[in-house]
């Protein structure tokens, strides 16, 4: 049967600079851009599995939204070291956020792959997206906006400069490399929907740490906001038809007396006695207006235009302290403890003894692997032993079959002479 149809023609034109990762990122700029997960591990309550959803939303769009995770593996080291290992080529992955949750405490683990470090974090509290949204008054609605589909703006609060703590300093460049670098010369205002911010919090306590210095306690609070924008300079039910929020008209004769608030005869319309002269959206502060360099997502916020912004807050919101910081992936020295202080002989002592743990266990690996490459060559030299017995048993069958074809050739001729 002939084939039907024309021969199939390539459309393929782009270039792909590394062709290992061709499955999954397009250009090299994608594969400079951070992409995380968030993942849970071991068995949780549901709230933390809601919360889990929350971060992922917040951590968009560079993140598997839909991912699902093994809760079977419960040990850290091996979890990172297997999502790092699997991950971080195909898709490119830079962080990886696991929660994990015990009797005691509920933990977060932000680590930078593939070779750390590993910030350890203890949640104090946390608030889901939905208990936000439950006591405003007006909540954003982050689905049908789209405003997942561009990285949010980052602002990091009151981290200090650079003499600042190393785990300060380190905390704040975490924070920072989690999300794309934002472009000021081509960045477009319609794509900045979202805030995500870290505010440290640092608070003196009573008593004194080894060095003399008075005890601190320092948490970090996450909030993740929205940028709503109202335009102003105009009547209230001007810009409420201008944003698509057309009013009930059915009791007025006229549009002119719903923007007067009032009909031909000078009576009071009901919508007059009942709306006031500023809205939510339009706020008395004069320094949250601005003038629009570019056009704003929202109906009414063109470009050269005043404009009201106003941060709506989306969710989750966290509040949590730095416990530890590791060297390597889940593993590693310990640069940094808030609850154990050593002295420099301690750490190094502890510093030599892991690094003594680490040469045995090569040694280890090393001597099983040798014992394998015996085992396996004694292996495969009984299987060539057993193989050259059989032929020889063979070729000795073979030449016994061969000389009793012979006798009988012979003992058949003497008989026909």
């Amino acid at each position: 049967m002939p084939r039907k149809g024309r021969k199939r023609k390539k459309t393929r034109t782009h270039v792909v600079e590394n062709e290992a990762v061709a499955s999954a990122l397009v250009t090299q700029e994608e594969m400079k851009v951070p992409h995380s997960l968030v993942v849970r591990r071991g068995k949780v309550e549901s709230e933390v599995v809601e919360l889990v959803s929350d971060l992922r939303n917040l951590m968009m769009p560079y993140t598997a939204l839909n991912f699902q995770e093994d809760t079977k593996s419960t040990k850290l080291i091996k979890s990172l070291s297997h999502y790092s290992k699997q991950l971080t080529g195909p898709l490119g992955l830079t962080h990886i956020i696991s929660i994990s949750q015990n009797q005691d405490k509920l933990s977060m683990r932000l680590a930078r792959t593939p070779s750390g470090p590993t910030l350890t974090f203890k949640i104090q509290q946390f608030s889901l997206s939905r208990n936000i949204r439950q006591v405003q008054r007006r909540p954003f609605d982050i689905h049908s906006s789209k405003i997942n589909t561009h990285p949010p703006i980052v602002v990091t609060n009151n981290f200090g400069d650079a003499s600042a703590s190393p785990h300060v300093k380190l905390m704040r460049i975490t924070f920072q490399n989690m999300f794309p670098a934002l472009n000021v010369a081509t960045v477009k205002l319609r794509n900045c929907r979202r805030v995500v911010l870290f505010n440290f919090i640092r608070r003196e306590q009573e008593g004194v740490n080894p060095n003399g210095q008075r005890e601190e306690d320092e948490e970090v609070e996450v909030r993740h906001y929205a940028i709503r924008a109202t335009p102003v300079g105009i009547n209230k039910k001007v810009r409420r038809i201008i944003q698509a929020k057309i009013p009930n008209l059915s009791k007025l004769e006229d549009i002119g007396d719903y923007i007067s608030g009032s009909t031909a005869s000078g009576t009071p319309t009901a919508m007059a006695a009942t709306s006031g002269a500023m809205s939510d959206s339009e706020p008395e502060d004069e320094t949250s207006q601005v003038v629009l360099p570019q056009k704003f997502a929202g109906k009414g916020n063109l470009q050269s235009q005043k404009s009201a912004l106003k941060l709506v807050e989306l969710g989750p919101r966290l509040r949590m302290k730095l416990t530890k910081v590791e060297r390597g992936l889940g593993s590693g020295d310990v640069m940094y403890h808030a609850y154990i202080q050593k002295d420099p002989e301690e750490a190094r002592a502890i510093k030599e003894r892991l690094e003594q743990e680490a040469l045995m266990k090569k040694r280890r690996r090393e001597k099983q692997e040798e014992n394998v490459r015996r085992k396996k060559a004694a292996l495969q030299e009984k299987m060539d032993r057993k193989k050259r017995q059989r032929e020889e048993r063979e070729e000795e069958a073979m030449k016994e079959l061969r000389g009793g074809e012979e006798a009988l050739e012979e003992s058949s001729d003497d008989g026909s002479e």
